[in-house]
């Protein structure tokens, strides 16, 4: 009776694992359907082969890898080279539409995303220094007590006192009023005529911020000046003005900037800087300093400062740089 007993349970064993090894393997064909099913559907969506390869060793798919990965290095290589040979023949002309239009979608896609609430960090006063970089319209001698700024463009700049019909730059003026335009005229404009001590009396702010450079050093500074936005609401310009140009008194270095970011909170008329005035390397009397835009656009030494609504011509974008130069 026991024998029996045990034999029907090794059979029922065996019929279990039986079962399971049947089981095991429709799970295995069913995977494998599948998988050629999904190899397919993918194959269809990007037009690849739908067969499978045949079975190989490691040594044989090893070989297949290296000799397409040579492949597609040589493919690679050649376009790059014909890609810098394209580049040398290509016009002067040319290539310089191909870098104004890159730099004109970077500049639209950089001013959807700007936004005025859009702050930049801000840190210790401890962590601040100094480098000086960039004297491109500081070469001649500057007597702080004589320096005086202009500003023209202003909606009304006769209800001002500081309102003068006689403004201009002593010699010869080099620098272009806009991206279009030919050398500004010598003859006097309209505008006003303001000290150091008038700018100060504006709201007094301090910010420690990081500088950078597009070169790609950067620095820690604490300034203190005034917004460019409290100057602008002080000094007003016309209703739906666009651009800022702002120049050098020798106008050796002229900067353009677009309303939106100089108007930034973190766009200061700065006069000092680390706990001093400004030296003369920093662009003493008054510089501008932001955190929207590289050095180049953070003009030294200002001389004036006009409200427009052309384009204004830039130093370093005429030396083939991004006129925006936003980070």
């Amino acid at each position: 009776m026991s024998d029996e007993i045990e034999k029907t349970e090794e059979g029922k064993i065996d019929s279990e694992n039986s079962g399971a090894i049947i089981s095991n393997e429709k799970d295995a064909e069913i995977e494998v359907a599948e998988e050629k099913r999904n190899l397919e559907n993918t194959a269809v969506i990007l037009g690849e082969k739908r067969e499978l390869s045949p079975p190989m060793s490691d040594e044989e798919a090893k070989k297949i890898m290296s000799s397409r990965s040579r492949r597609t290095f040589l493919i690679g290589g050649a376009t790059a080279l014909a890609g810098i040979f394209g580049w040398r023949w290509m016009p002067d002309e040319t290539k310089n539409s191909l870098l104004t239009r890159t730099f004109r979608f970077n500049e639209s896609v950089s001013q959807k995303f700007f936004a005025n609430n859009d702050l930049a960090p801000e840190f210790s006063k401890q962590l601040a220094g100094k480098r000086a970089n960039g004297m491109i319209g500081l070469n001649s001698e500057l007597v702080a007590k004589d320096w005086k700024l202009q500003v023209v463009g202003l909606a009304n700049p006769q209800k001002y006192p500081q309102f003068s019909d006689k403004i201009k730059f002593e010699g010869e003026d080099k620098s272009p009023r806009s991206a279009d335009s030919p050398p500004a005229p010598n003859d006097p404009v309209s505008g006003l005529i303001l000290t150091l001590d008038e700018i100060k009396k504006l709201p007094r702010i301090e910010m420690t911020t990081e500088l950078k450079c597009i070169e790609g050093w950067s620095q820690i500074v604490n300034w203190v000046g005034v917004r460019f936005s409290d100057f602008a609401a002080k000094f007003a310009p016309p209703e739906n003005t666009q651009y800022v140009s702002l120049v050098t008194p020798d106008r050796e270095y002229f900067v353009g900037w677009d309303m939106p970011s100089i108007m930034h909170p973190q766009t200061l008329l700065a006069y000092e800087m680390n706990g001093q005035p400004l030296a003369p390397e920093h662009g003493a009397p008054l510089r501008l300093v932001t955190t929207t835009k590289y050095g180049i656009k953070q003009i030294k030494r200002i001389g004036r400062i006009e409200f427009t609504n052309e384009r204004p011509s830039d130093y370093w974008a005429e030396q083939g740089y991004d006129w925006y130069s936003g980070h």
